[in-house]
């Protein structure tokens, strides 16, 4: 029996685990010695290493004759040939930006940082972005332009035990339930947790204090608990003098934001509010997190900005023990979003558009810096885009699904569909797979070594436990081996420490500055805190103590205002839809559903509706309802419970088909972080009569013909 320590594959929590094979099995072991879990799993981290077998597991590249013809099996040669000849016969018909590429959040660091390089050095493309954008995106931006930088949480995830409250906008205990412990500790000990939600959901029970605002209306929130904060006295007005600026635009706009007002905007009690603020402003220590909830939204920036406007005036950002957190979603979703696979940025979070930034790139890479694209389309921008006149016409996918995982998911499956040629590199043959011409068949999580940076901003060991089967190449090898075929300029490796080594070099002098982390200094301390910039620098686990890394040294308070939801209700369509998770699902669903034990636990799509509504509607438990919006229709399970506000329905949105959420989901973008709406639209429902007597069913799309699958 032999022990690999490593990580979980799904949450930026990334729960510290060992794997153990016996007798041709690999066995999850939790690991005490990782302070995000401590021992601790959730149903989706027991299960992981089933991923490792699962029956569809892709083995041989694959690729298709022609359009509408079954994928074939064949060999690598014969696939990245064809990827590499389409790819130079597009841009030499087009121009460099016909070809894209998507990646996402749960590539390692060494991965991300070579699909960007990759795009911008052997493809010269602008067109790349990721997933990423439909997760943390409006936070990222948030706090950017607050605090300088984008770190995940303000201090290692063990602070939050010692807070004294916490106001919480998101639901952890379904997304990542080890996280739960660090509240419960925090519980314990004589602190508040208030959660922000329109949800009871399982966080929300767990709280002290539940604010249950309407979908679209977390700005008038947030302005509300800052104007209470202002006018009882409870500003840290010596901190904001002597630590922050903008404050004095910020409190006029709040003073529009008078209690009752706020109240009719968004349905939480006037008392419900003061008691918030009158929590967070007396605790010794206490934090302001944010989750998707209040990120994913068409103003989504603005609302994360109201909250941390909030704990500026309270004094917590830059105090030990305190501070503004965005609870990272996605595996790599910290360092995912810093090393290049943005459509705006370059390794170390530099932006692309800066000539110094340009410079310093280019010299790593071997280049010039002229020769580098400029900033390309966001995520929903580029798949909207795709197969259009002036769009991509190939697109190579690497850790996505966005035929599940996009808003207005219909659409962007036409445009998938519309490709002269689409690559898409996984694990499993996913819904997005199903739909490409060449499919290449990727290691996974077990299978390869790499860094990860979890929501604490801390880089993490990923190590390989078992070989990939026959057949299977790393994501490294595969974006080397094209970009060998490319003719790329500069040095190219498929080793995840030589990769890391050039990273490093690359993020130097950045905002995400690696340059002081190296694969031993992880392995010896457990992780290091960025930025690092030498090695034999501590790294910083806290990083606003001293000053805020903007030109003076202030964080910046921004003015917000609600304008409420892109689509509000209204008669036609008089609920509001809002998206989330499940405990036993992930994502797309690509993965988990093809766990036994979670597919079981979380079988198929459903609404969640409050009984008074489904009463008016004549809709029973359990029941088939057609769910509709401007964008489409999804048939799903109907589930009552009074948890949920009887002017919303909620559907999670891991699964494909007919009951896909993302059918409905509006595609409306925020203007700073291009983050799709996906929290809150417009719908109304329908019970569904019995199939055989409903003339307006229509079944789920057929699965493609395939060869081999």
């Amino acid at each position: 029996m032999t022990g690999t320590p490593t990580h979980c594959p799904y949450c930026a929590l990334q729960c510290g685990m060992t794997l153990h094979r016996e007798r041709g099995a690999v066995r999850v072991e939790p690991r005490d010695d990782v302070p995000a879990n401590r021992g601790g799993l959730c149903q989706k981290g027991w299960t992981a290493a089933e991923l490792l077998t699962v029956p569809d597991r892709l083995r041989t590249p694959m690729t298709r004759r022609r359009k509408g013809a079954p994928l074939e099996p064949c060999t690598w040669d014969e696939a990245l040939d064809r990827v590499a000849a389409g790819a130079s016969r597009l841009r030499s018909l087009h121009g460099p930006d016909a070809v894209a590429v998507f990646g996402g959040g749960g590539l390692t660091n060494e991965k991300a940082y070579l699909l960007g390089k990759f795009a911008r050095v052997a493809l010269g493309t602008s067109q790349i972005d990721y997933n990423g954008r439909f997760c943390m995106a409006s936070a990222a931006a948030a706090s950017g332009r607050a605090f300088g930088m984008d770190r995940g949480l303000p201090g290692p995830v063990t602070d939050l035990a010692a807070s004294g409250a916490i106001l919480l906008a998101g639901d952890p205990a379904e997304t990542m339930p080890p996280f739960m412990r660090h509240l419960t500790g925090m519980r314990d000990a004589g602190g508040a947790l208030i959660v922000v939600d329109p949800r009871r959901t399982a966080t929300a029970r767990q709280s002290d204090l539940h604010l249950q605002p309407a979908p679209g209306t977390d700005i008038a929130l947030a302005n509300g608990l800052l104007h209470l904060a202002i006018t009882e006295g409870l500003a840290d007005e010596g901190y904001i003098a002597a630590r922050t600026a903008g404050f004095d635009a910020v409190r006029t706009v709040v003073n529009a934001y008078w209690p009752d007002r706020v109240e009719r905007i968004t349905g939480v009690p006037v008392p419900a509010m003061r008691e918030a603020v009158r929590l967070l402003a007396r605790a010794r220590r206490a934090h302001v997190l944010t989750a998707r909830g209040a990120e994913q939204h068409a103003r989504g920036t603005d609302m994360v900005s109201g909250f941390i406007n909030l704990a500026l005036a309270l004094g917590l950002p830059g105090r030990a023990g305190s501070g503004y957190g965005c609870l990272t979603g996605q595996g790599n979703g910290q360092g995912g979003r810093e090393h290049g696979q943005k459509a705006d940025q370059l390794p170390g979070y530099r932006r692309i558009d800066d000539p110094a930034a340009r410079a310093h790139v280019a010299r790593v890479w071997g280049v010039a810096p002229e020769t580098l694209p400029g900033p390309g389309r966001s995520a929903y921008e580029l798949l909207s885009a795709l197969g259009t006149p002036d769009g991509p016409k190939a697109l190579l996918l690497f850790g996505s699904n966005p035929a599940v995982s996009a808003p207005r998911a219909a659409h962007v499956e036409e445009r998938l569909g519309a490709l002269d040629l689409l690559v898409v590199a996984d694990v499993v043959p996913s819904e997005t797979a199903r739909l490409a011409d060449v499919v290449l068949p990727a290691a996974q999580w077990a299978e390869e070594s790499g860094t990860m940076t979890n929501l604490e901003g801390r880089v993490l060991r990923r190590r390989r436990a078992v070989p990939p089967p026959d057949g299977v190449r790393t994501d490294l090898e595969i974006i080397t081996a094209l970009a060998g075929r490319l003719d790329a300029p500069g040095e190219w490796s498929a080793d995840p420490e030589a990769v890391f080594a050039e990273l490093r070099r690359a993020s130097a002098g950045g905002i995400a500055d690696y340059s002081g982390i190296t694969y031993d200094r992880v392995e010896a301390e457990g992780g290091v805190f960025w930025p690092c910039p030498a090695e034999d620098h501590p790294g910083t686990p806290r990083p606003y103590l001293d000053r805020f890394p903007t030109p003076d040294g202030r964080a910046r308070f921004v003015p917000v205002d609600h304008h409420g939801a892109a689509e509000d209700v209204d008669a036609d369509y008089p609920l509001y839809l809002t998206t989330g998770r499940v405990l036993a699902q992930y994502q797309s669903g690509a993965q988990t559903r093809r766990v036994a034990a979670l597919a079981e636990a979380a079988p198929g799509p459903f609404v969640e509706l409050h009984p008074d509504l489904a009463g008016r509607l004549g809709i029973e438990d359990g029941a088939r309802v057609r769910v509709e919006s401007r964008r489409g229709t999804a048939t799903v399970q109907a589930r009552l419970t009074g948890t949920i506000r009887p002017d919303t329905v909620f559907m999670p949105f891991h699964w494909a088909g007919d009951g896909r959420a993302n059918l409905l989901t509006n595609p409306a973008l925020d203007p700073v972080s291009r983050m799709p709406e996906f929290k809150v639209c417009a719908v109304r429902l329908h019970p569904c009569p019995a199939r055989g007597d409903d003339p307006t069913h229509t079944p789920s799309a057929p699965r493609l013909e395939v060869s081999g699958f």
